[in-house]
């Protein structure tokens, strides 16, 4: 039952998945929001509820890729003095009973490079984090951090989207590792998902140009939602419903209530659902990677 060594935790934790026929369910959830001591139950409800993979956000004061959903959730993180020093605090004690459920932080150069990429990545690996998610560093960046990660045994996921052209492909795909993200629509975070011919076309592509496994995020909001996309993705990303759901459960002041671990449990539960339903109506046509 331990985490595979050297960043094959996220690759084990998919194939798994597979192995059951069915793709894998992302998760993400911002460390500290609504409140830092509310983070640990969230991070057991994700699994609870069937997660596969869990992202964990990392709050930054200008995170440019994020829609109003998530640009508040870190807003509220940091607001109760929210750190990375607390985000790594949490893994740390989440490996204490869970030492199966792989964790990708999900940020912004700006405060690991602060740090100093080196200690960042010694301390992510001894907390327990299995692959990183950087938004804002391009391929042309890869000796930054994506190269020494990938040697400290770090997953370094790329994001690839509906303008990643063929002539760039390769080049975001060169050395990405564990799986990769597509981004189902141009924009921000959070915003609706219309076209599910297109996510398929463009899983399909992708295909074309890897062996990694494609995870399919932005626009899921429900197992619907889910069930659409899991006819032909490696895996389903669900994230700006989540924090959501999450919001719509806190107390006048922004904190947690009874309801609030209810409340990811219940709607992770049924996106798992979806993952599951959708896999079984598309029969053998989709295409899971292994």
């Amino acid at each position: 039952g331990c985490r595979a060594p050297g960043g094959e935790a996220v690759s084990a934790r998919l194939s798994a998945a597979f192995a059951k026929g069915r793709p894998a369910l992302v998760t993400f959830v911002t460390g500290g929001d609504p409140t830092p001591d509310a983070t640990p139950a969230i991070l057991d409800a994700l699994v609870e509820g069937g997660a596969d993979v869990i992202e964990l956000g990392m709050p930054f004061t200008d995170p440019m890729a994020d829609g109003p959903t998530i640009q508040l959730a870190g807003q509220r993180a940091l607001d109760k003095h929210m750190t990375m020093d607390a985000v790594l605090g949490m893994v740390r004690d989440f490996r204490k009973g869970d030492d199966r459920t792989p964790i990708v932080l999900m940020g912004y150069y700006n405060p690991i490079y602060a740090r100093g990429v080196d200690r960042f990545l010694t301390e992510a690996k001894a907390a327990g984090i299995d692959g990183l998610i950087v938004v804002d560093l391009p391929p042309e960046e890869d000796d930054e951090l994506c190269i020494p990660a990938q040697k400290a045994g770090l997953n370094f996921i790329r994001l690839a989207t509906p303008t990643t052209d063929a002539k760039r492909l390769p080049r975001v795909l060169q050395n990405t590792s564990g799986f990769v993200y597509y981004v189902s629509l141009t924009g921000i975070t959070g915003a609706a998902l219309a076209d599910y011919a297109g996510v398929s076309d463009a899983v399909k592509r992708l295909k074309r140009h890897t062996d990694l496994p494609i995870a399919v995020g932005f626009g899921v909001k429900n197992a619907e939602n889910a069930a659409q996309i899991a006819a032909t993705a490696d895996g389903v990303v669900v994230g700006s419903a989540l924090v959501d759901a999450l919001k719509a459960s806190l107390d006048a002041q922004g904190r947690a209530t009874s309801g609030s671990v209810e409340a990811v449990t219940t709607l992770v539960s049924s996106i798992a659902g979806g993952v599951r339903e959708g896999r079984k109506n598309a029969g053998k046509s989709g295409g899971l990677f292994c």
